[in-house]
């Protein structure tokens, strides 16, 4: 594979220190991963909808020719079946404030229901974390359901204390 076959180059995980369970490996998205269970991965989720191959990739090609790069989608592979079993997604904001600094942001973090409980979730966290580092943001937010604050308190995150978020939806 080239290098144009992930949504960022996978060299970006070489200085970060992954702690992976055995038979598993992380690292971006790749072309070929809309074959190996990505998407029915995302509907364990949220509601894909209906969407075509060709969908897929042009967005993947739309994604990975952002200038700067903007998202950072980080998959685990079962490497014996190479299925993707594990998603999250990086997404980097430019700002005006801070320096004109960038805001980071995790979303659609998600683990395929048969392989929960193995740390998955924490390798994909710990490895974003280290990446929005390495990326220099000033500020690193995940939206979750009140269920799963207890989670990712485990890894530093904190309630906003006045802060609050707020959704329109328009589907």
């Amino acid at each position: 594979m080239t290098i144009n076959d992930y949504i960022y180059p996978p060299s970006l995980l070489n200085d970060i220190n992954i702690e992976i369970s055995e038979g598993f490996q992380i690292r971006p998205l790749a072309a070929h991963d809309f074959g190996n269970g990505f998407i029915q991965l995302l509907s364990q989720l949220t509601v894909v909808g209906e969407v075509s191959s060709k969908e897929v990739l042009k967005r993947f090609k739309t994604m990975v020719s952002m200038d700067p790069l903007s998202y950072y989608i980080t998959v685990i592979e079962d490497i014996a079946t190479q299925k993707i079993v594990g998603s999250a997604t990086l997404v980097i904001e430019l700002k005006f404030i801070h320096g004109v600094g960038c805001r980071g942001r995790i979303e659609d973090v998600v683990v395929d229901k048969e392989k929960r409980g193995l740390g998955l979730a924490k390798s994909l966290n710990q490895t974003l974390v280290s990446l929005a580092k390495n990326l220099g943001v000033y500020k690193l937010s995940l939206e979750c359901k009140d269920a799963l604050i207890p989670f990712y308190e485990k890894f530093g995150y904190k309630k906003d204390e006045g802060n609050n978020f707020l959704v329109q939806r328009f589907d």
